[in-house]
């Protein structure tokens, strides 16, 4: 019998290296589906959400390299794919998305779910392709694949169950991925950045998830230079355990010696980063120079002295025999100290936590990294839980954390959680979920995790609000409105629908309560923690404007009778930083 052209997909994607589909089956996507079956390769991860698999995709293939498909069926299923798409082009997944498409016969009639893939797709897919003709089957496949693999990112094959089920031509399907390219600075443009680190009393560096490859190299460049290391969200997980020079993170998340760091030093070396909340990097008073692999990212964020393109390892590699050794520590252990001084700072509600009720998620989550094994993997909602995951989660050589950093969007922990569990059988995967995000989609996926008895650990900080949104609200000087809701018992909830739930709602039992979740083996749990819901966190730094629409939100909410409510909030947070 000869190949179908769904067949051939199949082989050419097992060949790149893809272990899992996730996705929804149906109509327009039977004959893909079925050439699936028949292939065997590849494992079909059915879910109740589309967007759901999409993350658990990202968060896979993000952490292993290896492209992992996703599919939708024609019109709405398609839909469902883009958020995660979004997410997986912000955070450099490769994804290949399997988009079902209306019958080639009926294209461009405005038939029933039929959806312009090319237009919509513009924003998230690196390359999209409408699969209309059995010829074009090797060379768009094969594009759809190195595209996500050497570019790192989601691309889009919209295929009509008609030419997915029709007889594929005799053409070889193998194909080359390959390596990454090896990308360093122009020798003149090198030996300027050596001249300026040269001329610099004082350096700083800033690093990103750019630093992922070369952290090594880098934390030996600092120790050189004697220039503390500070880092962005996503380069935390890279350049902070096991570095003497570490000073922390910047920005609204921030904690530690980092915004002085840059701000002080006369030279900050940016390297593989795109930190998008400028007003926290230095203006003209600091030299700056940016290094990245992507060209887009150079001097978009800052006005920059010098700018290059190339990637973090063979280019800080190339720089540490060039680069004449410092001495002088005084600039480093001033930040260093300054770093130490705010971790104190940042252990007040730990310290106390065991004795204050509601539960403070300081406490909680300090306590999980302490518990949590030391190859755990954490996933973080967007929201307050990235708060408590950039101040109080500590990573190390096997830790490693993540969340949708770039794109911001809610609900990804779960999703992120549950893929990294197929991926890595046998390794802790904890979600650090808000309330708002599980409710929006984890909980529903929560029942593939039970059919599957995948051991994924959700924690819920169950605050009965978008707590993030409360803070940005007061940042910006107004009454905090739209933003509460009230939530089951989770646990409750989770042990109804099969799985093992933990409800924690008195500080001493936190501990027993994470380390029986943690133990636990035989399927998800879901921790329905009740905490603290006016808990806040202030960055180490706090631009004017923050504190300025925290005051006047205050004032505003005194003004319209919620004097308790500010009272209550002032109490709660005595010592907060």
């Amino acid at each position: 019998m000869s190949k179908k052209v769904a067949d051939v997909l199949w082989e050419m994607l097992a060949k790149a290296g893809v272990k899992r589909c996730y996705g929804i089956v149906g109509d327009a996507l039977n004959p893909v589906v079925d050439a699936l079956r028949r292939n065997g390769a590849i494992e079909l991860v059915p879910v109740r959400n589309e967007e759901y698999g999409v993350f658990a995709a990202v968060a896979e293939a993000y952490f292993t390299g290896n492209p992992v498909v996703v599919c939708g069926t024609a019109g709405p299923g398609v839909v469902h794919l883009f958020n995660g798409l979004m997410d997986a082009r912000k955070e450099g997944a490769p994804i290949i998305a399997i988009a079902g498409d209306v019958e080639s016969s009926i294209i461009d009639t405005s038939a029933l779910e039929e959806l312009n893939p090319y237009k919509f797709f513009e924003a998230a897919s690196l390359y999209t392709a409408r699969l209309v003709n059995p010829e074009q089957a090797r060379a768009v496949i094969s594009t759809a694949i190195l595209t996500a693999v050497v570019e790192k990112g989601p691309t889009v094959l919209a295929i009509p169950g008609d030419v997915a089920s029709a007889d594929a031509p005799d053409q070889p399907t193998d194909f080359t991925i390959a390596a990454p390219a090896v990308v360093r600075p122009s020798d003149t443009d090198f030996e300027k950045l050596v001249r300026m680190i040269d001329e610099a009393k004082t350096v700083a560096i800033f690093g990103g998830d750019g630093c992922r490859e070369g952290r090594d190299e880098v934390v030996e460049l600092a120790c050189k230079l004697k220039a503390p290391v500070g880092y962005a969200f996503r380069g935390k997980q890279w350049l902070e355990h096991e570095n003497p020079n570490a000073v922390g993170m910047t920005g609204l998340l921030g904690y530690g010696g980092a915004y002085n760091a840059i701000h002080e030093a006369d030279l900050l070396l940016m390297l593989g980063t795109d930190f998008p909340f400028s007003e926290f990097l230095p203006g003209a008073s600091v030299k700056k120079v940016q290094i990245d692999k992507n060209p887009k990212h150079i001097g978009r964020r800052t006005a920059l002295d010098l700018g290059l393109v190339g990637d973090i390892k063979s280019t800080v590699s190339a720089l540490l025999p060039a680069v004449r050794e410092k001495t002088n520590r005084e600039f480093l252990d001033r930040q260093i100290a300054h770093t130490e001084s705010f971790h104190k700072l940042l252990q007040h509600y730990v310290e106390k936590g065991p004795t204050i009720k509601p539960i403070r998620p300081e406490f909680l989550a300090a306590t999980l990294s302490e518990l949590a094994s030391d190859d755990a993997m954490f996933f973080a909602d967007t929201g307050t839980a990235c708060i408590w995951l950039a101040r109080h989660i500590y990573g190390g050589k096997n830790r490693r954390l993540f969340g949708s950093f770039s794109w911001a969007s809610m609900a990804n922990a779960a999703p992120n959680a549950f893929g990294c569990a197929l991926a890595y059988p046998g390794r802790q995967c904890i979600a650090l979920s808000g309330d708002g995000g599980f409710t929006m989609l984890g909980m529903g996926d929560l029942l593939t995790q039970i059919e599957r008895r995948t051991p994924v650990v959700q924690i819920i900080l169950n605050n009965e609000k978008f707590d993030f949104v409360h803070i940005e609200q007061q940042e910006a000087g107004i009454v905090p409105f739209g933003v509460e809701f009230k939530n089951p018992n989770f646990a409750k909830v989770a042990e109804a629908m099969g799985a093992k739930g933990i409800r924690i709602e008195e500080p001493e039992d936190v501990r027993e309560g994470l380390a029986e979740a943690l133990a636990y083996k035989d399927g998800p749990v879901v921790v329905d923690a009740v905490v603290d819901p006016l808990a806040l966190a202030m960055p180490s730094h706090s631009p004017f404007h923050t504190v300025k629409g925290f005051t006047l939100s205050f004032a505003k909410q005194v003004l319209s009778g919620r004097l308790d409510t500010v009272i209550k909030e002032m109490e709660r947070n005595v010592g907060i930083v």
